[in-house]
């Protein structure tokens, strides 16, 4: 009795006044949850699931609606929501549902609900057996026929649904198919690459990168699926080939990252390494296309080329951007210091302009310290003084920023 007092007390929690503002007692929500999760966690170990299945059961429909007029843009609330519903799977696993009204709530939920929490049929699939999957399948394929063709929530859930059930389904083939059915992203080449991966078919798994990295090669995410085929590659030894992936991504797009990528893989195959033919290549992207230059300082910093590196950032400084041209500064700074006292009171001046930052004279503290220290180590500490007096009285009619550096300690 005791326990159900306890459990019936930690569920009530999870009630919501829909008139509640949205941002508010997120924290205190989401803290209700994970004490809920702990108590039943704990039950469901010590062979008490029966217990908790309503319970658990209970907190999925009230976190569900709570959702719904709660903001979570964080997503912490939707995590713990996940968690429940986990939590929930393995207690219908201890304690056997009716599969086929198990099936009907997880349809319902998937289909009609806010879209969390997102339904796992592989932890409900032993709950569910055969029996239950079969009817998740019948009522997928209800809801396909009579789905609003002008909703995607309606369309994305069936697909959802539809590729999860050829997962578990334990045919690979299906699997695939079913996926290839909306081969609209890297994402969804990467899944099926997976799938033919985890089941040892590595030669199709192959193809089948090949094929995504060929239609969706500029897309969110195909990153990750080069990654895959090369490793895929090297796996079956053909690391001419994982190369071959590696340079035609750096000849498309030079970017720092490309070049990485590509020096690293020479590495795993014990290739030359690549530096010279990718930095030639980079020189003559940037004759052609001058927004790559950020790239090749990129690399020739990264190679050991500063002084080439200096030459080209100092002639492209509008295109490198301040940040990155900053960081230029303070890598010239330690071997040339001279070279970067005008360029550091340019940034400067810059910085203390830019009236779209708010925190402008905050931000140019930092530099005046990174140009303070190149005249020390120039030698030039009057420099320095003379330019603070300049700078403080040319902005005197700005008193936050004379405010700033009095704060800061650079005084007159």
């Amino acid at each position: 009795m005791q326990i159900h007092d306890d459990l019936a007390g930690l569920v009530d929690r999870l009630r919501r006044d829909r008139r509640t503002d949205p941002y508010r007692g997120r924290r205190e929500y989401s803290q209700a949850a994970r004490d809920l999760a702990d108590r039943c966690a704990a039950l469901i170990d010590a062979g008490a699931a029966a217990t908790v299945v309503p319970v658990l059961r209970k907190a999925v429909d009230r976190m569900t609606t709570a959702l719904t007029y709660m903001d979570d843009s964080s997503g912490v609330v939707g995590d713990d929501l996940q968690q429940i519903m986990e939590l929930y799977a393995r207690a219908c696993i201890a304690v056997p549902q009716n599969p086929r009204r198990l099936a009907g709530w997880l349809v319902k939920l998937e289909c009609d609900g806010p879209g969390r929490p997102r339904i796992v049929l592989r932890d409900f699939a032993p709950a569910l057996g055969a029996a239950g999957l079969a009817e998740v399948e019948r009522l997928v394929a209800d809801r396909a026929e009579t789905a609003d063709a002008e909703s995607w929530t309606a369309r994305f859930a069936v697909r959802d649904l539809r590729e999860q059930l050829a997962e578990v389904s334990g045919d690979i083939d299906r699997h695939v198919q079913v996926l290839a059915e909306h081969l609209t992203s890297a994402v969804q080449y990467a899944r099926i690459v997976d799938a033919l991966r985890a089941a040892g078919r590595t030669v199709q798994a192959i193809v089948w990168a090949q094929r995504g990295l060929s239609e969706k090669a500029g897309w969110p995410h195909a990153d990750q699926l080069r990654d895959t085929l090369v490793a895929l590659l090297l796996e079956q030894g053909d690391s001419e080939a994982a190369l071959a992936v590696r340079q035609a991504e750096f000849e498309r797009h030079p970017t720092f990252d490309a070049f990485r990528a590509w020096v690293s893989t020479a590495v795993q195959a014990g290739a030359a390494d690549p530096t010279s033919a990718a930095v030639e290549g980079l020189r003559q992207r940037v004759a052609e296309q001058p927004s790559y230059v950020s790239e090749l300082v990129d690399v020739l910093t990264a190679v050991g080329a500063h002084g080439e590196a200096w030459a080209v950032g100092r002639a492209n400084i509008e295109r490198l951007g301040r940040q990155r041209w900053a960081g230029l500064l303070d890598q010239r700074r330690t071997a040339e210091p001279a070279d970067v006292i005008e360029p550091y009171q340019d940034l400067i001046e810059e910085q203390v302009r830019d009236s779209g930052d708010k925190h402008r004279y905050r931000r140019a503290l930092p530099l005046l310290s990174a140009l303070r220290a190149a005249c020390r180590a120039a030698g030039q500490d009057d420099r320095f003084a003379a330019y603070l007096a300049d700078f403080r009285d040319r902005h005197r009619r700005r008193p936050t920023l004379i405010k700033t550096l009095d704060g800061a300690g650079f005084h007159a």
